[in-house]
């Protein structure tokens, strides 16, 4: 079952795919402010919320926001496996930009100590590592909320290629500000804003995940190469879950 809404088959998932479609054909070449300033209209101010893992390029899509509405609730997924760096990067961006409501968001200890006593899920079985620690966090930390926003983008290639700008994600609908937006205008955000880089960029991250399963990545590697290095695991799982 779609782990953010609920059964796939229900009155409200039906309901919520030809919504997603008419957003998105509306908003197909729409700046990321306004495909966040559409998501508010669609659903109102209190049922949306950011998901951000306060990574590399989580910086431009949080200035974004926090000029159409610095108060939207951001999830931030603390898995317990973090870099410190990233934590205290979420505390730099936090009072650089004002955002007032970042909800940091543990996984549940008892399915911790039922499942990865021995901390290393992670190195065994990284799916259901994945699934403990961000993707029920996640289905928890959404349930108020009729719509999410997310950070990806179509050239981070894999399975977000084709990603569109508004999709229906059970129940809910997802929005994709940044889903056409080039890598060079992400740069310039960070530029024209005086965003500070996330402290592990200059060390040779170039996407930051939990740090087991994070490494550096070379000039000449995708900038995701480096996350399950050595695994055909490519996605944590909250953008993959679908219905069984």
């Amino acid at each position: 079952m779609n782990a953010f809404a609920p059964e796939v088959g229900s009155a409200a998932a039906a309901a919520a795919r030809p919504q997603a479609d008419e957003l998105d054909r509306a908003l197909r070449d729409a700046s990321p402010h306004e495909v966040v300033a559409a998501a508010l209209k669609a659903v109102g101010r209190d049922r949306v919320a950011l998901v951000s893992s306060f990574g590399t390029e989580s910086a431009a899509l949080l200035k974004v926001m926090a000029g159409v509405d610095p108060s939207i609730p951001v999830i931030f997924l603390d898995t317990g496996w973090l870099f410190a760096e990233t934590l205290a990067y979420r505390d730099t961006l936090i009072d650089k930009l004002g955002l007032r409501d970042v909800r940091s968001v543990k996984p549940d200890e008892a399915t911790l100590s039922r499942q990865d006593a021995g901390r290393e899920l992670w190195f065994s079985d990284p799916d259901t590592c994945c699934r403990i620690r961000k993707v029920e966090p996640l289905s928890r930390a959404l349930g108020p909320f009729a719509a999410w926003i997310n950070g990806r983008k179509r050239f981070q290639g894999g399975l977000r290629a084709d990603i569109p700008v508004v999709e229906a994600d059970g129940a809910r609908l997802k929005f994709n500000p940044f889903a056409n937006v080039s890598r060079a205008a992400i740069e310039a955000i960070f530029n024209l804003a005086e965003l500070p880089p996330h402290p592990l960029l200059a060390s040779g991250f170039q996407s930051v995940g939990c740090m087991p399963c994070t490494s550096r990545t070379a000039t000449d590697e995708d900038a995701r190469a480096g996350r399950w290095r050595g695994r055909a695991k490519t996605e944590c799982g909250i953008h993959t879950m679908k219905a069984s």
